[in-house]
């Protein structure tokens, strides 16, 4: 038997790349002498690239300089799906969706191609309502360029996991992904209250 099931691997790049879009904050992963070293960046997806920005003092900020390997994980919506949600008689599972992709980093030392791409990303991830517009001429962003490391992954592997009971019947797999959407938006209120 295969593993895993083919039912649960994606191979429409374009799904992926929704997925990255959708959430952008990656687990980038690096390995150095055997230890991995694991930094979360939100990386923005142009043209079959990840662009990337990282502090100068994370440790794997050296790492992320020399067309080094590097391994990145983007995490979708997940839940735990109780065999009752089934109109047919089931196990308990777990629903998810991840695309693993692999590449290899190259540094981008120009400052201003840096500067731009801090606009270029805010601008992104302020969409649609763009309630805040990250001013080329604003001097928090100059006085901080020192401290920041651009980076682009050139991306040689892609690997979308969606388990979503693909193996069911159509009526259950209807019943699962409204269960994905439902938890999802229960339970984020319900952890933050929790925590907060």
């Amino acid at each position: 038997m295969n593993y895993p099931p083919k039912h649960h691997q994606e191979d429409d790049i374009n799904h992926m790349i929704e997925v990255i879009k959708t959430y952008p904050l990656a687990t980038v992963i690096s390995v150095e002498n055997n230890q991995p070293l694991i930094t979360h960046l939100p990386l923005i997806y142009e043209d079959g690239k990840l662009i990337g920005h990282i502090d100068k003092f994370n440790p794997q900020a050296e790492l992320l300089k020399y067309d080094n390997d590097v391994t990145i994980l983007f995490s979708g919506p997940q839940c735990y799906i109780s065999p009752t949600v089934y109109n047919t008689t089931q196990l308990p599972t777990w629903n998810y969706i991840k695309v693993h992709l692999k590449g290899t980093v190259k540094a981008i030392k120009s400052k201003a191609d840096l500067k731009q791409s801090l606009i270029t990303m805010t601008e992104f991830l302020e969409a649609p309502d763009h309630k805040y517009v990250l001013e080329p001429d604003n001097p928090r962003l100059d006085s901080n360029l020192d401290y920041i490391k651009m980076f682009e992954i050139s991306i040689t592997q892609w690997e979308g996991k969606f388990k979503l009971s693909q193996d069911k019947k159509p009526s259950d797999i209807k019943s699962a992904r409204a269960e994905l959407v439902r938890v999802n938006q229960e339970s984020i209120k319900q952890f933050i209250d929790k925590v907060f």
